[in-house]
């Protein structure tokens, strides 16, 4: 078993496509199934049930995929240990995010790199934890946290508000009067689906099941007019004013908090880890992006920052 095997394993267990992961790992398609059985041929169990149309985790793929996380994660480690014991100057540290960054990160007194691909927060999460980042900014739930082994620090408690067809005033919902979207695709919108599923149990929103992406993107408003209802917006950013005919309004009673997570591997005590964790935190700090707004909120009751919050 060797760890190039392991980091080809761990991109196709986490994005569930032999198309996506070899494009993200810069090899062929055929290349990368070639490895992934000689791995599965080197164990003698099968780690994937393919078929035309999909791919899961065998049971035993899900056990190896933990361990290869905490794996690959401890080789990048002692990899840069070396270097730093060597005298040679670091890598950049790698941060990935799902919608948005702070402003200017690269200039912020530390040698950090932007990831370029810009991926849901499960997945964000899951490269923190196997070493293909340093850094990210995701969301997550403590228990999501603690199974990664990742040590999440509130960066950001970001206000969602809603969408309203036709709507001619600017007077805040009730929660209660909201539709919330469930996508299908749990690839690209479980973190959002636990998120939306659990407010509208708790304030007793309707719930819209799609299966087109329509959490975000054009085809958003095309479900609030269907609808006819005001709808919550996901954190992915809607880009630009509402179209002609919606109408951007917030949320009470409760008002729902999405907490913007900086994450990074426990254990991790480079310093430019630690550098890199305190002025990012310094940012939101200074923006006041974790204060909780007057008015009562709402959080999932796995919040990790539940009781920060209150």
């Amino acid at each position: 078993m060797e760890l190039r095997q392991l980091r080809y394993f761990a991109a196709v267990a986490q994005e569930l496509h032999f198309g996506r992961a070899a494009k993200r790992l810069h090899i062929s398609g055929p290349a990368l199934s070639q490895q992934v059985i000689a791995l599965e041929r080197d164990i003698g169990v099968p780690l994937f049930i393919r078929d035309r149309r999909s791919v899961e985790l065998t049971a035993a793929g899900k056990s190896l995929q933990q361990d290869a996380r905490q794996l690959l994660a401890l080789a990048e480690s002692a990899a840069e240990r070396a270097r730093e014991a060597h005298g040679e100057t670091t890598t950049p540290l790698r941060i990935g995010y799902v919608s948005w960054l702070p402003d200017n990160v690269e200039t912020l007194g530390f040698s950090l790199q932007v990831d370029s691909w810009v991926l849901p927060s499960h997945a964000q999460a899951d490269r923190v934890s196997d070493g293909s980042l340093d850094l990210a900014m995701a969301w997550v739930t403590a228990s999501g946290a603690a199974e990664r082994k990742l040590a999440a620090h509130l960066l950001c408690a970001e206000e969602l508000h809603a969408v309203a067809p036709g709507a001619l005033t600017h007077d805040p919902l009730p929660a209660s009067e909201l539709t919330v979207l469930v996508d299908a695709d749990e690839a690209a919108w479980s973190s959002w689906n636990v998120f939306a599923e659990e407010f509208a149990e708790t304030v007793g929103a309707q719930v819209a099941r799609i299966s087109d992406g329509g959490v975000a993107g054009p085809a958003f408003y095309a479900h609030v007019s269907r609808l006819g209802r005001p709808v919550l917006a996901s954190p992915k950013r809607l880009a630009g004013a509402a179209p002609p005919g919606f109408l951007r309004r917030t949320v009470t009673g409760p008002v729902p908090l999405w907490t913007w997570s900086l994450l990074h591997r426990a254990g991790d005590d480079r310093p430019a880890v630690h550098a890199a964790v305190e002025s990012l935190l310094a940012v939101g700090r200074g923006h006041g992006w974790t204060s909780p707004p007057r008015d009562s909120w709402w959080v999932p009751v796995d919040d990790p920052y539940r009781l920060l919050l209150a």
